[in-house]
């Protein structure tokens, strides 16, 4: 998952960043202003934003007003020192999905953060199930059967976005896109080691086969048994 944090206090951006990145494996992607963040967001693919409202250059409100008019529909989880009920009232009708009061704690921003991501892919529940495979997105642990499953932290973030898109075809352009951020450099053939990876720990020794490969397409998350 890619997550976009607009706010320009330095030190709480990098701290909201770290426990994205370190407690949820999300791709972060940080900017110091509303203009630029906009800008990134309009441009772009994220599964969530954190939005400050006290922003230089474009004010929060006013970025959240923009983007939505646009037609995007992605989670904003809101960072705001103000609590009246008014405001909050203003702030939901204008197209925020949650918000926090500062200061805040870290543990129930990355809680609330994967709530809010959890909602945008259509997942109300944190464990997702697709045949005997049990995925726990809170403790990032994968089980097929009885037996679990060991996977590299970009393995599981592959498997992940697959799992909220399951049964759906995703095309190794959006996994890129998603998994990671605007500084990475997308020209080799690394989704493919990773879809390897995941078939092979995954499928190898089951007669119903998760990991698929669309020709021309993508990839696709889903049980199908192994044509005999």
């Amino acid at each position: 998952m890619r997550v976009l944090v607009v706010e320009d206090e330095r030190r709480l951006a990098e701290n909201v960043a770290r426990a994205l990145r370190e407690g949820a494996g999300y791709a972060v992607d940080v900017a110091a202003d509303g203009q630029e963040g906009l800008y990134l967001a309009t441009s772009g693919e994220y599964d969530l934003l954190v939005l400050d409202l006290m922003l230089p250059k474009l004010d929060g409100q006013t970025l959240l007003s923009r983007y939505r008019k646009q037609g995007h529909e992605t989670p904003v989880l809101i960072l705001t020192a103000r609590e009246e009920k008014d405001w909050v009232v203003r702030l939901l009708n204008a197209g925020a999905d949650d918000y926090m009061a500062k200061p805040f704690d870290l543990g129930e921003l990355l809680a609330r953060a994967k709530a809010l991501v959890r909602r945008g892919k259509g997942q109300r529940f944190p464990v997702i199930c697709v045949a005997d495979l049990r995925l726990d997105t809170i403790g990032r642990t994968v089980r097929r059967g009885q037996r679990d499953i060991v996977l590299s932290p970009m393995e599981y973030r592959v498997l992940e976005y697959l799992a909220h898109r399951c049964r759906s075809v995703v095309t190794k352009t959006e996994l890129l896109e998603h998994l990671y951020d605007y500084n990475w450099e997308k020209f080799s053939n690394v989704i493919e080691v990773y879809i390897s990876g995941l078939r092979r720990k995954l499928d190898d020794g089951h007669s119903v086969k998760l990991i698929h490969t669309v020709r021309g397409h993508g990839y696709v998350l889903r049980a199908e048994r192994e044509s005999s």
